[in-house]
Order: structure tokens, then C-alpha cells, then sequence
């Protein structure tokens, strides 16, 4: 599913459409009733984590910001992490995960969502799936036949009209409402606030260094793509406790995790690519052959882990 840098390019795209109001809806959600978003103003525009978060007022509620507020308050908000928005498009994950991954990450994403916190307004909480998506001003396009050799174009599941002429079109997500998020961006990899104390200090668990990277009370919006690339960047063994490293190899797994987060970020405003060394490779950039596990707590959530023995021994 989309990570922390897909989400907060998804957010990016719906923030000028902040203060306006839908004035037709469709899409082919059957959990949420799209005709309930009717003459809504969108209100605000968050993310926290892998999830996206919609606000929305009666439109004789209170006017929402300006699209120039918004900017300077997502500016102030992002800092030195979050480049300047990028051109509007797809955001899309750039290498699938299998069925199998996907299923269990939608169980596992229940207990990622912030805690709810009362308010006003009504608050759609949005989770993206494996090819999960937001578009602005355009639909997405059948870029290859699908199994049934039908080249037909993916099926929205919500696209909000708004009354200035645009609109916004949401792929392979599941929605719903919710109070307002109250999310600490203390655990955020993208957000100025992130606590490096607090995390340096969940990685000394003696669990293994791969599980507490996952743990999004730390991590907030580090998925399994970022995991893989900086335990190989940090040249760390997935299954070493976190307890048996320097603490200076701990500082650079984390530099890595803040670093590659904010490029992977960049390269998305920018319309590039990810190109990963070990996630789904059978060799890293040096040439040896790669192993591949799936690793979790014991009666927990597992994930598919890909690490080089050569690179990333492990430590006895």
C-alpha cells in the first residue's frame, strides 16, 4: 500500500480544492454513501501516517481557507521534508506488494489510525490499498490489459465535482467517517516535529530491528519499501535486536529512514520514480544474490523482507 511520501503527495493534491464545495459526486464505493457528500464544503486536509483525513461542513459553515493559506500553512507545516507541490497527477505505488501482503496490511492498518478526538464537522478517513491512488483534473487511464485481455479503465471510488470546475478522483481506497484525527507528529518520518529521542529509544528494543521499524506509534508512515532500502543502506541485518546495535549504527539507520523518506517525497512532486536497491531484487548494487524472508511477531503482522547476507550479516 501507499507509504508515508504517496500519502502526503495524495494530501498536496487535495489542498487546493480546500474551501470549495462539491457540487456532484459519484465513484462505485458501496461502504460509504457518496451522495452524503452533496453540496459539502471541504474543509481541511490532513495526513497522518499511510492514512489521508477529509473534512467536510455544511457549505453555509465556515469558509475554509484560502488556497494561498494553505500553501503557507502546509510550508510551515512540512519545512525542510516536503519540497515545494509538484505538478498535479497519479501518485500511485511504484511496486505492487502480492495479494497476500495486501490483505494483511488492511488488518494490520485498524490500529495505525490516530485517535479520534472531538470536534466539528464530519471527517472521512481515507486508506489506500495496493494500487491505491488520488488524481486531480483527470481519470486514470488502462496503461495494459488486465487478466481478462479487457483494456478497461480503473473504477473510481469516489470522484468529488467541486463548483470551480475541478475535481478530485480517489482508486482502490476504503473510506469512512470519523471524529477528527488526533494524530502526534512527534512519530511522523515527514513532519518537522519528529521525535529522534523517542525513536532512537524504541529502536534499542531488543525485538528485531525489522518488527520496530514497522511500529507506527514510532514510524508513523514507514512501510515496507522504506524498511528494506534503509536496513540495506544502514547495512543492517532485518533480524538483528535493535538491543545488540552501537548506538551510532542506530543513528544511521535513522538518518537513512529520514533521509530516503524525504527524497522518495521529492522524486514524487517531481514525477520521478523509486528505484529501489533490494525490494523485490534478486542482487543488490554490488552483485550478490539476494535473500528473501517474511518476518513478524509472533502472532503479529508479517511482512516480506529482502536483505543481501554479504552487505548485512547478521550479528551474532
Amino acid at each position: 500500500m501507499p507509504e508515508g511520501p504517496s500519502v502526503r503527495k495524495f494530501q498536496l493534491l487535495t489542498s487546493p480544492f480546500v474551501g470549495q464545495v462539491v457540487a456532484k459526486v459519484g465513484g462505485s464505493s458501496r461502504k460509504l454513501s457518496v451522495n452524503d457528500l452533496n453540496a459539502l464544503r471541504l474543509q481541511d486536509s490532513q495526513v497522518h501516517g499511510k492514512n489521508l483525513y477529509l473534512a467536510f461542513v455544511t457549505a453555509e459553515g465556515p469558509v475554509g481557507p484560502t488556497a494561498e493559506e494553505t500553501a503557507l500553512q502546509r510550508e510551515a507545516a512540512c519545512g525542510a521534508h516536503c519540497p515545494a507541490q509538484g505538478q498535479q497527477g497519479q501518485a500511485g505505488v511504484p511496486h505492487p506488494h502480492s495479494q497476500d501482503e495486501e490483505l494483511q496490511e488492511a488488518q494490520h492498518s485498524r490500529s495505525e489510525a490516530p485517535e479520534a478526538a472531538e470536534g466539528w464537522g464530519k471527517w472521512l478517513r481515507i486508506h489506500f490499498g495496493m494500487f491505491g491512488s488520488v488524481r486531480a483534473n483527470e481519470f486514470s487511464r488502462a496503461s495494459r490489459a488486465n487478466k481478462r485481455g479487457d483494456w478497461k479503465d480503473p473504477v473510481p471510488r469516489l470522484v468529488l465535482h467541486f463548483e470551480s470546475g475541478g475535481f478530485l478522483v480517489f482508486y482502490n481506497c476504503r473510506m469512512l467517517w470519523c471524529s477528527p484525527p488526533r494524530a502526534d507528529p512527534a512519530s511522523d518520518i515527514l513532519a518537522v516535529e519528529f521525535h529522534r529521542g523517542r525513536a532512537l529509544r524504541a529502536l534499542c528494543a531488543p525485538d528485531p530491528i525489522c518488527y520496530t521499524l514497522l511500529d507506527q506509534r514510532y514510524f508513523s508512515g514507514l512501510g515496507n519499501i522504506i524498511k528494506n532500502e534503509i536496513l540495506y543502506l544502514a547495512r543492517i541485518h532485518p533480524l538483528t535486536p535493535g538491543s545488540l546495535l552501537a548506538l551510532s549504527d542506530l543513528e544511521r539507520l535513522l538518518d537513512c529512514a529520514l533521509q530516503f523518506s524525504s527524497e522518495w517525497l521529492h522524486h514524487k512532486l517531481r514525477g520521478q520514480g523509486l528505484h529501489p536497491q533490494v525490494y523485490q531484487k534478486e542482487q543488490c548494487p554490488l552483485g550478490h544474490p539476494l535473500m528473501k524472508g517474511t518476518f513478524g511477531p509472533s502472532g503479529g503482522f508479517k511482512r516480506l523482507t529482502w536483505w543481501c547476507p554479504q552487505c548485512q550479516p547478521a550479528v551474532l
